[in-house]
Order: structure tokens, then sequence, then C-alpha cells
């Protein structure tokens, strides 16, 4: 077998025309670089004499070894083409042949039946026609190592061996490093490739480990929505469509928990202008919200008409009778079910309701205010408090106090508006807290059959944007306009959809005042 010696070496050869024939057979480059495409050409001819390529050679044993630093026509040692590629350790290794004796063989002779063949990348390539493949190349001088072909498909099982004991290893390019970073991958790929993709290593960002309760809260997984409960949605289990949407974010701010009892009062000096219709239909959507733990409380300093429009549930207890037990209810060991004998249960709003007296013997003060304020912040965690028409009056004065939240009923008439007009003023003149308690109000709308004038509306909505929170429009229903005992279930879709609108806005307000230090 011949192979190329560097011109150092030995003196270079005019080319024949049997080696020129030769090259022409040679394979190209691709076939170097993907040595299957050999595979699949006809067997060469074995050259009688010489072994396969797959058969192992023992290399030729020189008495003294010495390089030649200048060049020279013949060598007395033996060349390095006598030496043979390291044994493969590949798993499919074929037997091993006969050992030739090349001893006897002079260098003359080997040139002259050696024949020019193709560069092979491994010990499996398939030598082409006539021509058997070289194991390997010589790049140094004679008995210099030879260097270990490099595997075209990579890994163990078609790497080469390494050299015989006492040659050096030969020099190999390191591995090619996986690229670094590399371009961001699309949203679609991240998809598909959450960790990267194979083979490159993605700089990962360093995240700062948390233990706070709030951010473990925050990494956890929204909860999914709920399919929609109304129309045709529900029946084909479709998501809520914009309206329905919409309640349960106001139902879900009416369910607010806040930290302590609040206590919100309807207020309007005029009478007829709707303040207990509209404290019923604020507990009744805030105890629908909530699942309860709501009393509405009428403080008329005399007699009220909040029993005529509340279910009768056998308790005909008044806030006199209440007064009169305070002494038994205020006890360490009174229960919710003691104080719930003086009230009257709605069960389709799920809240309680404290009337006022039916007689006007005896009148509220604001000491029995506080009082009967102080038994209720035990058992319930918000109280919607209507009060009368008489803003001089002790009791009327001790709610406006502890109010947290005040909603003002109104009619678009001019005396209904015109009470509500004075009363803001007069409330501004009482202090910071009042200020404050006004910036927070919620104007309800509330309108009658025939209640409406366009023209005080278009006068006075805009003073109302402008001192108020917000101002909130109760569509007319006759079922509120029919002056009986309310029941939330007879109200219309739009009437319960106003309600809780009017309770989200309160439960926001409510929120600000006691998240903001006085």
């Amino acid at each position: 077998m011949w192979q190329p010696t560097p011109s150092w070496t030995q003196p270079d050869e005019p080319a024949t025309d049997e080696e020129t024939q030769t090259a022409e057979e040679t394979p190209d480059a691709l076939s170097e670089e993907f040595p299957g495409d050999s595979w699949s050409r006809p067997a060469a001819q074995s050259v009688p004499g010489q072994p396969a390529p797959w058969e192992k050679q023992t290399p030729a044993v020189s008495p003294t070894p010495e390089p030649q630093p200048t060049p020279a026509p013949a060598k007395p040692s033996t060349p390095s083409w006598t030496q043979p590629a390291a044994e493969s350790g590949a798993s499919w290794t074929q037997p091993v042949a006969e050992k030739p004796d090349f001893d006897d063989e002079s260098v003359d002779d080997v040139k002259a039946t050696d024949e020019v063949a193709p560069t092979v990348h491994g010990s499996h390539a398939a030598p082409t026609a006539d021509v058997p493949a070289a194991p390997a190349h010589d790049s140094g001088p004679a008995g210099a190592p030879e260097p270990v072909p490099t595997p075209v498909f990579g890994g163990q099982s078609f790497s080469v061996s390494p050299p015989p004991f006492g040659q050096a290893a030969p020099s190999t390019p390191p591995a090619q490093a996986p690229q670094q970073g590399g371009q961001p991958l699309s949203p679609a790929a991240q998809h598909f490739f959450p960790q990267g993709v194979p083979g490159q290593n993605v700089p990962q960002q360093q995240r700062e480990v948390s233990y706070r309760t709030d951010e473990l809260m925050q990494a956890l997984p929204l909860p999914r929505e709920a399919p929609a409960e109304r129309g045709v949605r529900s029946v084909l289990r479709l998501r809520p469509g914009t309206s329905e949407r919409s309640d349960r974010i106001a139902r879900a701010t009416a369910a607010t928990a806040f930290r302590r009892p609040v206590t919100i009062v309807v207020a309007n000096p005029k009478g007829g202008s709707g303040k207990t219709p509209t404290t019923l239909l604020l507990a009744g959507a805030l105890g629908q919200a909530r699942g309860g733990g709501v009393v509405a409380w009428d403080n008329n300093e005399l007699r009220g008409n909040m029993h005529l429009r509340t279910h009768d549930t056998n308790a005909r207890s008044t806030v006199t009778d209440m007064l009169q037990a305070m002494a038994m209810l205020t006890q360490p060991d009174a229960r919710l079910g003691d104080v719930a004998a003086y009230l009257r249960h709605q069960v389709s709003g799920q809240y309680d309701v404290l009337t006022s007296a039916t007689t006007t013997y005896a009148q509220i003060e604001a000491k029995d205010f506080d009082q009967i304020h102080r038994l209720l912040s035990r058992f319930y965690k918000v109280l919607v408090i209507d009060t009368g028409n008489n803003e001089g009056s002790s009791n009327w004065r001790e709610a406006m106090k502890a109010a947290d939240a005040l909603v003002i009923p109104i009619k678009w008439k001019s005396l209904s508006c015109a009470a509500a007009v004075q009363m803001l003023e007069e409330l501004d003149n009482q202090g910071p807290e009042a200020q404050r308690l006004i910036r927070r109000a919620i104007i309800a709308v509330s309108n009658g059959p025939g209640d409406i004038n366009r023209e005080v509306e278009k006068q006075l909505r805009p003073y109302f944007e402008s001192r108020a929170a917000a101002v909130v429009d109760i569509p007319t229903d006759q079922h509120i306009a029919a002056e009986g005992a309310l029941d939330h279930s007879a109200l219309q879709p739009a009437t319960r959809r106003a309600g809780l609108e009017l309770a989200a806005r309160v439960s926001e307000q409510i929120s600000i005042a006691l998240n903001v230090p006085r």
C-alpha cells in the first residue's frame, strides 16, 4: 500500500499515466465527507499479497529507526507507510486476518505495486476499484506517529483507539462547544422547546428565591374561569359574556372582606326620596354577595316605615324592645341567636332588619344609638343604617360620625335634589372627616313612575358627579313602586344588577377609607 510522503522526506516523482488514471477514479470531497456513499459501490478487486483494509496489520520492526533530517532517495529504516492504522475500537469489529510479513519485501517492490488510494475517514470506508484503501496518511518522517483519523459521525462507537505505546497522541481540534445564547425563540417555538433547543446551552436567568407569602401566592396559577350561568352560553358550557362577567366582578367586589365591622349610612332630609327602598336594596345586594352578615337598621328617631317594607317573620320586636333587653344582650356569653330574636330575617336578601319604634312615646337619643351600634357591630360585619328626616336630631348626627360610607338617594325632582344639596353643604362645614365622607359618597338615583324631570337631571347631574365618588342609576321597578314588602327575588334583573353595582361602589369606597390613615 502506498501513501503520500511529505516532500521533505522524499523527492517528488513525475506523475505517470497510471497515477493520473487512478486519481480520476478517486472519490471527490463529498464521498470523503460522507463515506456511506462509498459503501454502495462494488467491492474492489483484492490485490494478491496485500491485506484487506479492514484487516489488522503488524508494523515491521526496525532495528534502529532514526529520523532523516535531509531528504534522501532511499532510507535504511522501514518507511512510515508500513505502519498500519490503529485498530478501531468499534463494536462492529471484523475477524482479524493473518498478519502479513513485509520483512522480505523491498521498498522498490512495494512502490512498484502500490497505487494511489483515496483518503478515507475511519477504517470502515470501502476502497475504489482496483485500488485498496489506505488505512492512514503519513505526516512526518519515518518512525513518527501517524495522526488518528477523525470519525465522521462522532460518538464512541465510531472512534478510533489510542495510538500504540511509545507514540505521541495526535493533536486533534477540540470539539466545538454548543452555541451559547443564539437567537431568541418565538412564542410558538417556546411552546415546543420550553427549556431551549436541544444541543444549545441557553443561558437561564437567575431568579432570586423568595419565600414571602404574597409573592408565593402570586406565583400560584390563576383558577380557570367558570362557565356561563345564564343564557345559551350556560347550555353550551361557554365562557360568560360581557354582562355576566361584569356582574361577577361586582359581586366579588361587594364581597370584600373588611378588617373590621363597617357602617353605611343612607341619608337625605327630604321624605319620599327613596331612603328606605335604597337601604333594603343595598342590604339585600350585600347579603347575597357576602352570604349573610348584614343588618339593615331603621334609625328613625320616632317612627319609620321599614316595618312596612319588610317581611314579618314572627318577630314583632323593635328597637325599643332591644333597648329594654340591652343588659342581657351585652353579657359576654350573649350569642347571635339572642340578638336575632329582636330582628326580622329576610330570606331572599340574606340579611336581617331592625325596625324602629311603631309609637311616638319613645325617642331614640345619641346614647341609645351608641349602645345599639356597639351591639350590632359584635355580631354583624356590615351595618346599613336608614336615617330620618331631621338633621338636627342627636341619633342622626351620631350616625354620620360612625359612617364609613355615605349613600345619598335622590330623584330627579327639584325638592329631592335641593334637600341633598343642602345636606352636602351642611356636612362640608363640619370639618375634615365630614369632607372626606362627602368625597366618598355614592349618589343613588331611584325614580318612580313619572318622577324624572329631564331639566333637573341636566342641571344637577354634573354637580353630583363632581361632589361625590359616583352616581348609580337604579331603573324604575314596579315591585318597588308598589310600596309593599320588598322581595329581592321579585325584582327585575336590571334592578338587581343596579343594586349589585351600588354595593360594589360602596365597598370600593370603604376599602379606600380603611386603607387611608386618618
